[in-house]
């Protein structure tokens, strides 16, 4: 039953997203800055990005926890309180090889867990006709937040001795959270969690019966518009003679005004285009980008641009791939949660998996050897995914399919 208290204007409430924008900018950006900066070499620095970015897949697993025993909000503002602390040891171990990706695991799946808690809540007391904006405002607060904790992060840190800086930082990943004491919160759900947990696992079964839902994952769990070099980028300033100041003022830009342009020309351009070639055609179009790297002169004003080019790239892949997930949804979906939820975690595990690569190529053949195979895995990818697509979602097998579906219906009715 939704609450009769009135709530606060819609993009307050999105900007409660922050939280997810600012750990994605110190776990992502401002961390391997300063590995860099303590002489951390770039294979490493990759490892412990890679590692960073796992709980993006796998944290879905422990998302039922998120509808049992505690309101949302007691979610939402717990895990917010652990990101921020694990951001704040992150920074103050930057020297500590062993506690570093720890630390980075936890703020990463904290800041998920949060604004996975965040996203339930909001969802159940906002109206039917505020949720599409509401959705708008939670991007823009990720991308925004991201963008500013990159820019002013490394001042703080260059500025202030490290421990004050780390608990400021650690302090602003939580700030968002002031926000809830103005939100009507329901009531928490009294089912057990082992309830929760085997409903989610049924309906994952469900989905895995689905060939929309399939052919999405497949996208997915390749990596064909994966963009991985925003994730690195912090720790290469060196390769390019930038000073740590132009590092993180060209990061923060990069990160806020693309992903803002990348978010706006995706609806344009999705207007014009089949979501699914659309995607594979940003992963080609970023990894040739990519590769013209390769032969600018490594100035700052080349990381410059390399910052505003994969940023912007980056965020076109995210938004189409929001989009692909919207269209294996469809209508009336009873199990539209669930599918959001496992297509979303899908897209990170190409992540780890191609970071780990661009590191193991900096070892052999340095920034050179990075982009090549960065941008030639993207490439084949992509490639190799339009063929098989091409056969195997052609109109005469959609057709075949169609025509299956009167046997097929029981698994796709309202349970």
């Amino acid at each position: 039953m939704r609450s009769t208290r009135p709530l606060p204007p819609l993009w307050l409430m999105g900007l409660c997203n922050a939280t997810l924008g600012f750990s994605s900018g110190v776990a992502f950006f401002l961390l391997p800055q300063l590995m860099a900066a303590a002489h951390v070499p770039v294979p490493r620095i990759a490892v412990m990005t890679a590692i960073g970015t796992t709980p993006n897949f796998w944290f879905v697993l422990f998302g039922p926890i998120l509808d049992v025993r505690f309101s949302r909000r007691w979610y939402a503002t717990l895990f917010a309180g652990l990101c921020g602390s694990a951001a704040t040891v992150a920074i103050l171990g930057v020297h500590q090889l062993v506690v570093l990706p720890i630390a980075l695991v936890v703020c990463n799946a904290s800041a998920m867990l949060s604004s996975s808690a965040l996203g339930g809540w909001l969802s159940n007391i906002t109206p039917a006709e505020g949720k599409n904006p509401l959705s708008k405002w939670m991007n823009i607060a990720a991308i925004s937040g991201n963008g500013l904790i990159v820019a002013i992060g490394a001042e703080l840190v260059r500025h202030l001795p490290r421990i004050p800086a780390a608990l400021l930082v650690g302090g602003v990943i939580f700030l968002p959270t002031a926000v809830f004491l103005f939100l009507p919160t329901p009531g928490p759900d009294r089912r057990l969690a082992g309830e929760s947990f085997a409903q989610f696992s049924r309906e994952v079964l469900a989905l895995l019966r689905r060939r929309e839902v399939v052919l999405v994952l497949f996208l997915f769990l390749s990596p064909c518009s994966t963009v991985v070099l925003p994730n690195l980028l912090g720790g290469l300033g060196a390769e390019f003679h930038a000073s740590a100041r132009a590092v993180s003022l060209a990061g923060g830009a990069g990160a806020f005004l693309p992903g803002l342009l990348g978010c706006s020309l995706f609806p344009i351009l999705a207007r014009r285009l089949r979501l699914r070639f659309f995607y594979l055609g940003n992963g080609i179009l970023g990894c040739l980008f990519t590769l013209s790297l390769i032969i600018l002169r490594h100035t700052t004003t080349t990381f410059v641009l390399a910052a505003f080019g994969e940023y912007l790239f980056q965020a076109v892949a995210f938004s189409v791939q929001i989009g692909m997930v919207f269209e294996a949804i469809g209508p009336d979906n009873p199990l539209a949660a669930t599918t959001f939820s496992f297509l979303t975690a899908a897209t990170n595990v190409p992540v780890a998996c191609v970071t780990l690569a661009d590191g193991h190529a900096y070892s052999i053949r340095g920034i050179t050897g990075m982009l090549f195979t960065d941008a030639m895995i993207g490439i084949a990818t992509c490639l190799l995914a339009g063929l098989l697509l091409g056969r195997f979602d052609s109109p005469a097998v959609r057709a075949a399919k169609t025509s299956a579906l009167p046997m097929e219906a029981p698994l796709e009715e309202n349970p």
